[in-house]
């Protein structure tokens, strides 16, 4: 029996771009002493990272291969950099972070390249998320701070998109399609199959 689950997608843009906020603080230097960068770890582990588990598992559920990939990544890439963020909030750059951030990145290129053909919205969430964190991971590796303030201001773009993808994502599963969210190809036909869990694609 095919379940109809809810759309994970909005839990998962709103609990995404709150992370980006606390990254954004961090590299903007808003969030700078040993205390406030441990603290933004702490909430990346305990409130990032379990609901994007969630809209990860919700995500495999609905048979979404696309949606479910990215959020899996995602999901556990909060709980390593948060737990690091815990254990150092000193901010001492590290190479294995950053080439974990350089291969993380590489990663999701063939994910934004995947949604172009049908969900454009996710395509320029994962582009600007690509490029912010190619900035950290470039940081991390050597180069000058002010990559760092960069990839801040990038964080916060990204949670603009995030905030204007969860909101569209979440009007469309409360009305039906609407031009908030524009699709092309299979994932517009998608939508003509039902709710999520019925359709294949989110």
């Amino acid at each position: 029996m095919v379940r109809p689950y809810v759309s994970p997608l909005p839990l998962g843009f709103f609990s995404f771009g709150v992370g980006m906020v606390l990254l954004g603080g961090i590299g903007l230097g808003w969030l700078s002493s040993a205390q406030d960068v441990r603290a933004a770890g702490v909430l990346m582990a305990a409130f990032v990272f379990p609901l994007e588990l969630v809209a990860a598992i919700v995500a495999v559920l609905s048979r979404d291969t696309g949606a479910a990939t990215t959020l899996g990544l995602f999901t556990t890439s909060w709980l390593g950099l948060g737990l690091l963020d815990v254990l150092d909030p000193t901010r001492q750059t590290s190479r294995t972070v950053g080439l974990f951030l350089v291969a993380f990145a590489i990663m999701l290129v063939p994910l934004a390249v995947a949604a172009a053909f049908g969900k454009v919205l996710m395509t320029v969430v994962l582009s600007v998320s690509i490029a912010r964190a190619v900035l950290q991971g470039a940081y991390q590796l050597g180069a000058p701070a002010w990559v760092d303030t960069a990839n801040g201001v990038v964080a916060l773009a990204v949670f603009v998109l995030a905030w204007c993808a969860g909101t569209a994502f979440l009007v469309e599963d409360l009305r039906g399609p609407t031009a908030l969210v524009p699709r092309r190809g299979q994932a517009r036909a998608a939508l003509a199959d039902g709710r999520p869990g019925v359709r294949q694609q989110l």
